[in-house]
């Protein structure tokens, strides 16, 4: 099981929230969760060199949906949304999460689709248990997306995790009720929802790695992972100190 593995994602990301402010860019934000990850924590830095990816972390902003790559350049500014995506390994066994930050005060929309897209991960999540498909999975993340008339990317997706960073199984974050992959007592697999703020349609960057709304509207993800439990669900990425202002899961 990778639950020692996730629980270390989850505290990088504890860990780097008083770092994301007005000023600092996504670069130092990179260097200061490698060092954790090496230095700390003892485990390595799952991104680096993953299909030739070349840093600790995926920093995406505003309107980048997903894979954003961390630079000196990209400088944080207040009124921003960042989501800061990472994965560690420790003892052969992958961890894998991300999650939103506000860099000061976000506007309106901003903050409307941060939380509704943490929502409709938890109306995923809850879904969770034997004898569920990944269709009930999608269908309600997807519903929760639509009462906020919030668009669901359909190119990106969930993925089995464990001793491989991406397994096969691949959780979709829309979907129909009683449809797909019947869930079993053992899985594991991780569950991020990308919701736009305007149309679902996106595009990627010549860099090869960052995707963007083609509309320029604003895009916000988070992920954990989960393994099916004879009961339900159990949430392996939980952060440390709780989850904040947001819902408890």
């Amino acid at each position: 099981m990778s639950r020692r593995a996730a629980q270390l994602a989850a505290e990088v990301l504890a860990m780097i929230e008083p770092h994301v402010v007005p000023g600092v860019s996504t670069e130092a934000l990179d260097r200061i969760c490698h060092d954790h990850i090496v230095n700390v924590q003892g485990a390595i830095p799952a991104n680096v060199g993953y299909q030739g990816y070349p840093k600790t972390i995926l920093t995406s902003v505003n309107q980048v949906v997903c894979h954003g790559i961390p630079s000196p350049d990209k400088i944080l500014k207040k009124g921003d949304i960042v989501n800061i995506d990472v994965a560690v390994i420790k003892d052969g066994w992958f961890g894998d999460t991300s999650r939103m930050y506000f860099v000061g005060s976000p506007s309106v929309l901003a903050r409307r689709l941060v939380e509704t897209t943490y929502e409709a991960m938890l109306a995923g999540i809850r879904q969770v248990r034997p004898g569920a498909t990944l269709g009930d999975v999608g269908h309600a993340i997807q519903s929760v997306a639509q009462r906020e008339h919030f668009s669901v990317v359909r190119e990106y997706c969930g993925h089995g995790i464990g001793r491989v960073y991406h397994e096969d199984l691949q959780v979709l974050h829309c979907g129909r009720r009683g449809e797909g992959l019947r869930l079993e007592a053992g899985m594991v697999f991780t569950i991020e929802p990308m919701l736009n703020a305007g149309q679902r349609d996106v595009r990627q960057l010549p860099d090869g790695w960052t995707v963007v709304t083609k509309d320029r509207s604003l895009s916000a993800q988070w992920e954990h992972m989960v393994a099916v439990t004879p009961e339900g669900y159990d949430v392996l990425t939980a952060w440390p100190g709780g989850t904040g202002s947001y819902a408890p899961i």
